[in-house]
């Protein structure tokens, strides 16, 4: 049988949590932060997303509130019972004077996987984003499932990033070639929001050989990244993040 299972998190200004709702697989945890960021930690309670499963998470940043939204251990997207493919949605809202950082672990796409996961973020003019996004194409040694993430963020109402990416089984052909993963099996994507870039744009720029930084048009950047695995493409996101973010807590 498959599953439906939608958890929510609210936070206050005033670094109260309101509404934290697990549900399902979905286990929310308030958990110990440095410095002024209110602090959940997804904690997986049972294997999903399984195919036909429907997950989502709802995620609500008031105004003024600063909050960190990390995860225990991956997201092992499995094969199941069911031919139909599972579902992710991760929904986002940031309020004014909010910052928001998206920090989960890597998602794996295992062999006989099919997984569509969908992020949708909107933004206040003032809010601040930190959203980091791992794929990592299969286990060691096995290939990988089908995998489709698609990530759209809004900004005052008008679009900043509309993304899709494909892999695996199914996926438009090339999606390991040269232009693409060039067959590596972890990739990963860096988006960082500040009103402030309006001022200090980010500049395009390589960041070594398997990783670039793009400025939007909008105060943001994106950078993506490919790796041979799991720890190389979170050490280039994290180099990435050093450099691009703010002396300010971000």
């Amino acid at each position: 049988m498959s599953l439906r299972a939608t958890a929510r998190i609210v936070a206050d200004a005033d670094g109260g949590l309101p509404v934290l709702v697990s549900d399902g697989p979905l286990a929310l945890r308030r958990t110990r932060a440095a410095g002024p960021y209110t602090r959940v930690t997804v904690v997986g309670a049972m294997s999903a997303p399984l195919g036909g499963d429907r997950l989502a998470i709802e995620t609500e940043v008031r105004d003024g509130a600063l909050l960190l939204v990390d995860s225990a251990a991956a997201t092992l997207a499995l094969p199941g019972r069911s031919a139909e493919p599972a579902a992710y949605d991760v929904r986002i809202t940031v309020g004014a004077e909010g910052v928001l950082r998206w920090l989960p672990e890597q998602l794996v796409s295992v062999h006989g996987s099919d997984l569509r996961m969908r992020t949708v973020v909107e933004l206040a003019p003032t809010a601040r984003l930190v959203l980091r996004e791992e794929q990592i194409l299969g286990r060691h040694g096995e290939p990988p499932g089908t995998l489709i993430t698609r990530l759209t963020v809004r900004r005052a109402g008008s679009p900043l990033l509309d993304q899709e990416l494909a892999f695996g089984p199914g996926a438009p052909g090339g999606w390991d070639g040269g232009a693409v993963l060039g067959g590596h099996r972890a990739t990963g994507q860096l988006l960082l929001v500040d009103p402030e870039f309006a001022e200090k744009p980010v500049e395009a720029r390589l960041l070594g050989e398997n990783a670039a930084v793009t400025p939007l048009a909008g105060p943001a950047a994106l950078v993506t990244a490919v790796a041979p695995d799991a720890l190389a493409v979170r050490r280039l996101l994290d180099t990435a993040l050093s450099r691009l973010a703010p002396v300010r807590p971000f």
